[in-house]
Parts: C-alpha cells; sequence; structure tokens
C-alpha cells in the first residue's frame, strides 16, 4: 500500500459571497495532478484508491480527477461498478457508451445538425445521391467482448488516451463469476495501455487488497494500491470561518472540531450537517452538538431500521464488537451462550461475520480486527444491552 503526500492537498471554494454551508466545495487539485503523474510514468498500471466510504471519493474523482485530465488531453469516463451489481461490466459499457454518444452526438440542435451526415446535394438545379459512408461492424453483445470494442473505438473517435475511473471496484469479487470479469478487465487494460489509464477505488480494504494481491489471481500485482487521503484542516476552518460570518463575533474552536472529525471517521458531508445544525441553534460546544446530532429520532430511526434488518444472532455479534470484545474470543462466545435461544460455535460467529460484511456494515482492515464502517452507529451499538437486541 502506498501512501502519497502532497503539499496543499485541500483548498477551498474562498467566495466571501456564499451564502450557506453548503457553498463550500472541496477541491484538492494538488493531488488530481499527483494521481495524473504517477499514470503518465507507469503506462498501463491502474492505480487502486482505497478509504472508507462517505469521505469524498465519487467527489473527488468527479471534481478534481476528471477536470485535471481534460486539462491534459484525456478523456475521463466514470462507472459506478454498483450501478448493475449482478452485471458490473455492462455498466462499465453503459459508461463508455455514453462517453462515445457524447463525441458523436453533441447536445443542442446546431451540434447534432453539424454531425448529421449530408445525403443529397443540389448542384446548378440538380441533385446528387451520395451512399452513406462504409460503416464498422456492429459493437459485440456479450459484455466482455462489448467492453474491448468500446475502449477502442472511445480512443479512436476521440483521438486521446481514456481515464477510466471505477468506483467501488472491490465488488467485483461477490459476484459468482467475479474473477470472470476481473480477467476480462485486466486483459482489456492490458491490451489497449497506450489507450486508456485507469484509476479504482474501493472502501473494503481487505476485499480490494485480496483482488490485487491475491497470487494467481487475474489482477495480482497488476494495480497499485494507495491509501487515498482524507480532508485536511483546511476544510475544518473554513466550515469554522463561515459559522463566524453566519453568527458574528462567535467562533469555533477548530481543535475540536478536528477532534470530532476524526471520531466520526473524517466524513466531510456528515461533518458539514453537524456544523449546521450546531449553527441552526446557535451552539459552539462541538461536543454537546455531536450527542444531539446522535440522539435525533431520524437518526435513531435509521438505526434501529438497519438492525432490524439483521438476524438476531448478526445483531448480538455486531453488539458484542461495539462494545470491544473480539468476536472469535472465548469470552464473546461465553457471552452469546448467555443469550436465550442462541448455541454459539465459532462457525456460526464466522458466517454472521461474512454477512455483516457482505451487508457492508462491518469492515476488516488489513491490521486489527474487524470494525463497524460507521462510528457513530458503533457508539449508539456500544451502549445497547446485549438481550434488548436479539
Amino acid at each position: 500500500v502506498v501512501k502519497i503526500a502532497v503539499a496543499d492537498i485541500s483548498t477551498m471554494n474562498d467566495n466571501p459571497g456564499m451564502d450557506t454551508f453548503d457553498d463550500i466545495e472541496v477541491s484538492r487539485p494538488a493531488l488530481a495532478e499527483s494521481y495524473l503523474g504517477l499514470l503518465a510514468a507507469q503506462p498501463g498500471r491502474p492505480l487502486a484508491l482505497f478509504a472508507p466510504r462517505r469521505v469524498g471519493k465519487t467527489y473527488f474523482l468527479d471534481h478534481d480527477l476528471a477536470p485535471a485530465a481534460k486539462r491534459v488531453g484525456l478523456v475521463p469516463v466514470y462507472a459506478d461498478v454498483w450501478l448493475h451489481k449482478a452485471a458490473p461490466l455492462v455498466a462499465i459499457n453503459h459508461a463508455l457508451e455514453e462517453a462515445i454518444d457524447d463525441l458523436t452526438v453533441p447536445s443542442g440542435p446546431l451540434g447534432r445538425l453539424a454531425k448529421t451526415p449530408v445525403t443529397k446535394l443540389g448542384v446548378l438545379g440538380t441533385s446528387l445521391e451520395i451512399g452513406n459512408p462504409p460503416e464498422r461492424r456492429p459493437l459485440p453483445n456479450e459484455p466482455e467482448l462489448r467492453l474491448d470494442a468500446l475502449a477502442a473505438r472511445l480512443a479512436e473517435k476521440s483521438g486521446q488516451q481514456v481515464l477510466l475511473m471505477l468506483d467501488e471496484i472491490q465488488s467485483l469479487g461477490d459476484l459468482l463469476n467475479g474473477e470472470a470479469a476481473i480477467a476480462t478487465l485486466r486483459a482489456v487494460l492490458q491490451k489497449r495501455k497506450r489507450q486508456i489509464m485507469a484509476v479504482f477505488t474501493g472502501s473494503s480494504q481487505d476485499a480490494l487488497a485480496a483482488m490485487m494481491t491475491a497470487v494467481g489471481g487475474p489482477m495480482y500485482q497488476f494495480a497499485q494500491i494507495i491509501d487515498f487521503p482524507v480532508l485536511g484542516v483546511e476544510y475544518l476552518e473554513r466550515l469554522a470561518d463561515h459559522f463566524e460570518r453566519v453568527h458574528r463575533g462567535t467562533k469555533l474552536s477548530v481543535p475540536e472540531l478536528q477532534r470530532v472529525f476524526g471520531q466520526i471517521g473524517c466524513k466531510p458531508a456528515l461533518m458539514k450537517d453537524l456544523v449546521k445544525a450546531m449553527s441552526a441553534e446557535g451552539s459552539t460546544d462541538v461536543d454537546l452538538g455531536l450527542q444531539r446530532f446522535m440522539q435525533d429520532d431520524r437518526q435513531l430511526a435509521g438505526w434501529r431500521a438497519l438492525l432490524l434488518s439483521l438476524q438476531p444472532f448478526e445483531r448480538a455479534v455486531l453488539v458484542m464488537i461495539a462494545q470491544g470484545h473480539p468476536p472469535l474470543g472465548r469470552e464473546t462466545l461465553t457471552r452469546l451462550q448467555e443469550v436465550q435461544g442462541f448455541s454459539p460455535t465459532l462457525a456460526k460467529v464466522r458466517v454472521a461475520l461474512d454477512k455483516l460484511k457482505k451487508a457492508g456494515v462491518l469492515a476488516r482492515p488489513l491490521v486489527g480486527g474487524y470494525t463497524i464502517e460507521d462510528r457513530l452507529f458503533a457508539q449508539y451499538l456500544a451502549d445497547l444491552e446485549l438481550r434488548k437486541v436479539v
């Protein structure tokens, strides 16, 4: 796993006329340029960016990496693999087809007219029929072959290299035919390495690492895994500055914002919601603001609904993890056995852990034990009694 240190990776929209907290925009051009530099230095080798969910990966791809790619003459194409989780290659092909459409069918009536072929010309009162130019054979229907053909045609039509940005790439490994889909993707990127650069993102570090480092697997040592950096103090300073503009003479403590930002998993949208709620109440107490945010009826209803979507044994295992007990420890099995109706075994706990990971509730970092993805949800679970959740 590679960690990139980039100076000035976080700059914000410094528009003094901004009206709301939502007008604060995050921009990291230096980070985008560093990634493009890495891609240019190692043709044919993608970057795999890891970070937990909701820390700004997708926003970065759309608002920083894509514009930076355009500035250096690349054609950026974004595809969310979750758009069609059962058939991710179809989702990637859809994104490529949209990019080709943008090149061949410009928006607006004048653009469409300019691209419409002329088949009949009038010359001195007479007309001349011109036949349609020869066309390439139709695209194949099989998603695997279609991916290769679409990638080639997009590069050909644009006359530029393509930057293919694939979000949540690790979910390919969850499919029954996942290894075949991964093999297809690698084969296309390897074959078209002079035409296509690629950036992957993933929010499951162990799944992403397993995909990229499994000996004998299609992606073995193919992509360079990089820890995607979370936002720095500059973002929190901008939130505090705007709070002071709204509430004249009232300041938020940036160090306290930093502490709470880390506590909630460095999630910018969640932090912004928290500061907005504090602004609505005119409060500068960050800890009190977090406490009220967690006790909000809508927040509690969402957590209760998530718990109810799980099986009773899975809920019990989740609470044990939230309370700091190793899920496969002897003490955990003893505590679970005390709950009426459970006959826990290590095999049953492993099955529950696997289901919780697939549901996106649990994560397993490369170093350390299982962790709950949503840190506020983890705090909520830590205060629950084991018997009351089953």
